[in-house]
């Protein structure tokens, strides 16, 4: 039940109804969601994490939602070997970043990542995102969210977000968990307006689009008063932002058409 209760929450995020005036709208009406369950609670096995990537691509999948994590892995060439075939394939792969407050990095891992932290990656359609809080000050980033200038791509609000709960209730979670389907739907959101995108244009489109935001915040996990700024903690800098991203895809899928 546990499980089914977390995916519900993710999938309430990136697709609850939104016409029926009640609980909370989705990214976008034309987001079909394909459930895979790999662990029964927790502790996801990377043969299982792998094996589900690879259904989900072989079944039609453009992007690939992975809200959940864990900090060793014993088999990640496997899960590694997996993203490169969603790559050949054209699948977006977007996956939180985790809650530990940790600056992730080869002595501080998060996985799945794309690289495993001592090459660089090895494809270009894997998005790792943080999670902020509604604060514009030093607490923008939430004191939970996992960060990193080469591990973390980009961040999006992952705290107080009203969301489906099984048996037809609403509620308010946080977590990176909750950040990554607002990722997730917004890429599905591109392609559905420009679906000769690929992956990796896609990916960059997100990033490159962002919102930058010149304040010093608090880092996550060190002690309080330890600033830094907020474009120093992800690869982007940059919060996920829909609107500039349709604007960007829509150049971008312009100039690739002229290509042709």
């Amino acid at each position: 039940m546990n499980i089914l209760k977390h995916a519900t929450k993710v999938s309430g995020v990136l697709a609850a109804q939104r016409s029926n005036k009640i609980g909370i709208k989705g990214i976008s009406d034309d987001i079909a969601i394909m459930p895979l369950s790999i662990a029964g609670f927790g502790n996801e096995n990377d043969k299982d994490i792998a094996l589900a990537i690879r259904y989900a691509v072989d079944n039609g999948a453009k992007v690939i939602n992975m809200s959940f994590g864990k900090e060793l892995s014993l088999n990640e060439v496997w899960v590694l070997d997996a993203i490169k075939y969603a790559a050949q394939k054209n699948v977006l792969i977007v996956s939180g970043s985790g809650n530990g407050s940790k600056n992730i990095n080869l002595d501080s891992p998060f996985y799945p990542n794309d690289s495993d932290y001592t090459t660089i990656e090895v494809s270009d359609n894997f998005l790792k995102v943080g999670s902020i809080s509604y604060n514009l000050n030093e607490k923008l980033i939430s004191s939970f969210s996992n960060y990193s200038k080469e591990h973390v791509d980009l961040f999006a609000p992952g705290e107080n977000i009203y969301t489906t709960l099984p048996g037809d209730e609403y509620d308010y979670v946080e977590g990176t968990s909750f950040s990554t389907p607002i990722v997730s739907g917004i890429a599905a959101l591109i392609w559905s307006y420009y679906p000769n995108l690929s992956a990796s244009e896609v990916k960059h489109i997100l990033m490159d689009s962002g919102l930058s935001i010149p304040i010093n915040v608090q880092v996550p996990g060190a002690t309080e008063g330890t600033l830094k700024p907020f474009s120093e903690l992800s690869k982007s800098g940059k919060v996920v932002n829909a609107y500039n991203a349709l604007l960007m895809a829509k150049e971008v899928a312009k100039k690739k058409k002229k290509k042709r």
